[in-house]
């Protein structure tokens, strides 16, 4: 079986493609039961954020095509067209990639410590709905120990520079003084917790947090002196905000043009930075083409992440030196337990030899037949059957000229210390 890593992120794909391949937490049990019934699939898991859809499995060597062909199905989309913005990684690429992904390295946001809790998110829901077997249970919690370590041994995690910050710092581009600012926040998840709390920090005056469960809302907001609204009184919460940033898990837009545009009439105009972090967009593409707004999608957050990938690779380089450690050290295990399934095999095989023989001689000695020739039958049918094996196919590798199987038969089965028929 093969260890498989199969997704698409920010630098395979444009926003308008990750959307339509992003999970939401009501799919992700059907989605798990759907990938674990394809063929010839052994475990799975499914890493779903707003920069990346990532799906790791165990599979046979054919499963990569059936499990790309699974996920355009899923989505309703042409495989061909997701093929252009995959990737995939095998084995010990594999287990590289979900260690570089787990510590933030391959994040838009170089470092950012977010994406460790997502996946530590994707393992539970895995774990939950019977998708994890013992290969990935062991991956992940293997990724988790060197993620702890890299971000002890590390200054990867320091001064952490997320998503939500950069959206908050590009609003200092536009907004000089943020005590005369209103925000709406959409949303009421970890990222948008992180928005607010840079917000409040920037002195805005005036949050406004806005949620489908109202008692959430409320919980972040009064953290930071806000005010918390259902979604169904946005429109209204509109008209005054100057800022909004918005992250949810909803699969349709929140935000449509029409909303906006009443909300511009009340305000005169008077201009509203939108930041849509989610994926699926919360807000609609067409918002971004009125006069009076500016809209970024966290594609457009570029020039501060690069700016915090610039501060963070020295870091970086340290991590990526700890991570190859970590997948040496998987690989080593492994092994160890690839061996251990062998050699449990070939114990039961020989255990399987021995009862055979064994009942054979019990039964002469039954019979009243001689002891000493009973044993010196068993010794010999023991000797040829053991070795008939091996035998049989040492010849076949002598005369395929295997050189490389003679050689580690040689290893295995020649012991120097053992007394010959000779001695």
């Amino acid at each position: 079986m093969t260890l498989l890593a199969l997704g698409i992120n920010h630098k395979t794909a444009a926003v308008e493609v990750r959307e339509q391949v992003a999970f939401t937490p009501t799919q992700l049990e059907a989605a798990l039961a759907e990938l674990r019934a394809l063929p010839g699939v052994a475990e799975a898991a499914v890493l779903s954020t707003c920069n990346r859809t990532e799906l790791y499995c165990v599979t046979d060597s054919e499963g990569e095509g059936r499990i790309l062909d699974w996920l355009g199905r899923f989505h309703g989309l042409g495989v061909e067209d997701l093929s252009r913005c995959a990737y995939h990684y095998l084995d010990h690429d594999a287990a590289r990639h979900l260690m570089r992904v787990a510590v933030g390295l391959d994040s838009m946001v170089l470092g950012e410590p977010q994406i460790l809790g997502q996946l530590k998110e994707a393992y539970q829901a895995a774990r939950q709905h019977s998708g994890l077997g013992g290969e990935l249970e062991r991956l992940f919690q293997h990724t988790f120990a060197i993620a702890k370590q890299v971000r002890t041994e590390t200054g990867i995690g320091e001064n952490p520079v997320s998503v939500a910050y950069a959206a908050v710092s590009m609003a200092s581009h536009i907004f000089d003084d943020f005590s005369h600012s209103r925000a709406l926040l959409i949303g009421a998840g970890e990222t948008i917790e992180l928005v607010a709390r840079h917000l409040h920090e920037a002195g805005v005056r005036e949050l406004v947090v806005a949620n489908r469960t109202r008692e959430r809302a409320e919980r972040l907001a009064g953290e930071f002196g806000g005010t918390a609204i259902t979604l169904n009184e946005i429109p209204h919460a509109l008209e005054r905000a100057d800022i909004v940033i918005s992250s949810t898990a909803a699969p349709l837009p929140i935000l449509g043009k029409g909303m906006v545009e009443r909300a511009l009439k009340k305000r005169r105009h008077r201009p509203i930075f939108m930041v849509d972090i989610a994926v699926p967009r919360d807000i609609e593409p067409q918002v971004g083409d009125l006069s009076d707004i500016f809209l970024y999608t966290v594609d457009d957050l570029h020039e501060v992440i690069e700016e915090n990938r610039r501060h963070r690779q020295v870091a970086a380089d340290q991590a990526e030196s700890l991570i190859e450690h970590g997948v040496g050290s998987w690989q080593h295990e492994r092994r160890v337990r690839g061996a251990g399934q062998l050699i449990r095999r070939y114990r039961e095989q020989g255990e399987g030899i021995r009862a055979e023989a064994e009942a054979q001689a019990l039964a002469q000695l039954a019979k009243g037949e001689d002891p000493q020739r009973v044993v010196s039958r068993l010794a010999s049918q023991l000797a040829n059957r053991l070795m008939h094996g091996p035998t049989l196919r040492l010849r076949e590798a002598s005369g395929a000229e295997r050189q490389d199987v003679i050689a580690a038969a040689e290893a295995l089965l020649i012991d120097e210390s053992a007394p010959s028929q000779d001695a």
